[in-house]
């Protein structure tokens, strides 16, 4: 059994990831960030996901962007958008995958890793540039060249195996696999027990996930 770092936000799509990366037998360590982000209730989420999941370990992460703010999630200033807009959004946090996935670079060289899971996806996301094949191609391209470990002959992979899935492809396969989605938490703006708003694009695309897959949807609203 090999170890794998597998990022977990505590969403939906993180919570599959995990359970994918345990199917194929990987020892799972969960790795969680805590960046400042508005909807602080997805941490909780991801403790309860790591749990019933099987993580064999699961870590928070501290880092301040609301430092550099710029984003809905992490400036109290700007508002969460209620409506889709035309072009990138602005929940869109910038570096984010940069950063955590550097985080997890860092965690799965002292772990002996050679994997690296991520939960992104190019098909019903919010058009963040982060999410994007080209991204993920490009991370593990330079990964192999910043660590120890590739130039060692022991080579990374980032799988991003949502990349080309649609959200309701998505709930299908973690339904498979036996994931709770009640216990996880999408929303931008959820409140301090998790509950979701309903409106905003995360919660919209979390809802319009279940009603194509022809599933009850676990989400708990606040507003619905």
């Amino acid at each position: 059994m090999k170890n794998a770092v597998v990022l977990l936000s505590g969403g939906l799509d993180s919570a599959t990831v995990l359970a994918l990366a345990r199917s194929q037998g990987y020892v799972c360590h969960a790795l969680s960030v805590d960046y400042g982000q508005r909807h602080h209730a997805e941490l909780a989420a991801a403790q309860r996901v790591a749990r019933e999941l099987g993580a064999l370990e699961h870590r928070v992460i501290h880092i301040d962007l609301t430092a550099f703010g710029g984003s809905a999630l992490t400036d109290p200033d700007i508002a969460v958008p209620q409506q889709p807009g035309e072009g990138i959004p602005l929940t869109y946090v910038p570096a984010r995958n940069t950063i955590m996935l550097s985080l997890a670079l860092a965690w799965a060289e002292v772990l002996h890793a050679q994997d690296i899971f991520i939960g992104v996806n190019a098909v019903d996301y919010s058009g963040y540039p982060d999410c994007r094949p080209e991204f993920i191609a490009a991370y593990e391209q330079m990964a192999n060249l910043a660590t120890k470990a590739a130039v060692e002959g022991k080579r990374l992979t980032l799988h991003a195996p949502l990349l080309h899935l649609s959200k309701a492809d998505i709930v299908k396969l973690g339904v498979q696999l036996g994931v709770d989605y009640g216990s996880t938490v999408s929303c931008y703006q959820a409140d301090e027990e998790g509950r979701a708003c309903g409106v905003c694009d995360s919660c919209r695309l979390r809802r319009a996930g279940f009603e194509a897959a022809g599933l009850a949807d676990p989400t708990h609203y606040r507003c619905l």
